[in-house]
């Protein structure tokens, strides 16, 4: 899907967001985001759906759909690029809750497609389902309740993603969710808090659908081990979001967005182009030169500078952004 399409669905689930709120008092709606952060952060899995009623439905909707929909968003481009010319046939989101990982499948490829969203938050669903009325591609989507856990079983399918799911779930859980996952699917996409805790979770998905038979198509740009040593850091990416004015009222900031920080693996068992490289850092910008730490083939970390007399290169290397491949396409 072009860029103004893709801007184009994100337009539509703000506006669809934005009413949201009608209705409900603004310290309920502030005092239930504030309940959702801390448990969000917490690093006990939960044994009952996070999202209770409606009112937790709406706060979590319009705080968190926004900066969940760009981070899977974020993640499904860069599938997409090393997957050109495929197409999911069908789409399972599992834990999707209000469903801003469908909200993303349909921003990243046109057209409808069979739709499935698991939680077992019924409020959540609900509300989802009310959402997607607005989105074309999602208005025969199915909303079912569905107990994540060891005993869950996907219908097969072309897409999973699971988006900020496994750090609400127990290691055999955890375990459970990616195999059922690799089972029932050609291409898989993780979506975790861009935190230690959230890379961990990663990479214990990303080895368990290496070891399933599916093949890194990104952020890495191979499928061996990790060469971070763990410990001395992680991996993650970051993904601008438009803050509402619930984002602003809880925060107390003034800026009209925020940067949402992220850590992916998107597996396939289809035919993939991995990037040559990816930019793992924020580009460093000094006078002349760009510093680029990126994540290589062999597989390395490598910090790497472009200078003007790298000409167009240099160019690129001043427009790059976190998270791209390296070196851009048109040069690889």
């Amino acid at each position: 899907m072009n860029a103004s399409a893709s801007l184009s669905t994100a337009e539509t689930l703000r506006s669809a967001l934005a009413g949201l709120l009608d209705g409900l008092p603004a310290r309920q709606a502030a005092e239930a985001v504030e309940r959702l952060i801390a448990t969000y952060r917490g690093a006990t899995p939960t044994e009952a759906p996070i999202l209770r009623d409606r009112a937790d439905v709406v706060a979590y909707a319009a705080y968190r759909m926004p900066a969940t929909f760009e981070a899977m968003r974020s993640a499904l481009e860069a599938f997409a690029d090393a997957v050109p010319g495929w197409v999911p046939g069908g789409h399972v989101d599992v834990g999707g809750g209000t469903g801003a990982a469908a909200w993303a499948v349909s921003a990243t490829w046109a057209g409808e497609r069979p739709v499935a969203v698991l939680d077992w938050a019924e409020p959540a669903l609900a509300l989802g389902r009310e959402l997607a009325a607005a989105n074309p591609a999602l208005r025969s989507a199915r909303w079912q309740c569905s107990r994540i856990g060891t005993a869950l079983t996907i219908e097969s399918t072309d897409l999973v993603t699971v988006s900020y799911v496994l750090n609400e779930l127990a290691a055999p859980d955890r375990a459970a969710l990616v195999d059922a996952a690799a089972r029932s699917a050609q291409a898989v996409v993780i979506v975790e808090p861009g935190t230690p805790d959230g890379y961990t979770r990663i990479i214990e998905a990303r080895d368990r659908l290496i070891s399933a038979g599916f093949h890194v198509a990104a952020p890495c740009p191979h499928s061996a081990a990790c060469p971070i040593a763990p410990g001395t850091d992680w991996c993650h990416f970051s993904a601008r979001v438009s803050r509402s004015s619930l984002h602003r009222q809880v925060k107390g900031g003034s800026l009209a967005y925020e940067d949402e920080k992220f850590s992916y693996v998107a597996a396939t068992r289809v035919p993939a182009a991995p990037a040559p490289a990816r930019i793992v850092r924020k580009p460093q910008i000094r006078k002349g030169q760009v510093l680029l730490d990126l994540c290589e083939k062999d597989p390395s970390l490598r910090r790497t500078s472009v200078t003007k007399r790298h000409g167009d290169l240099y160019r690129a290397a001043r427009d790059a952004d976190w998270g791209s491949p390296w070196p851009p396409v048109a040069d690889a």
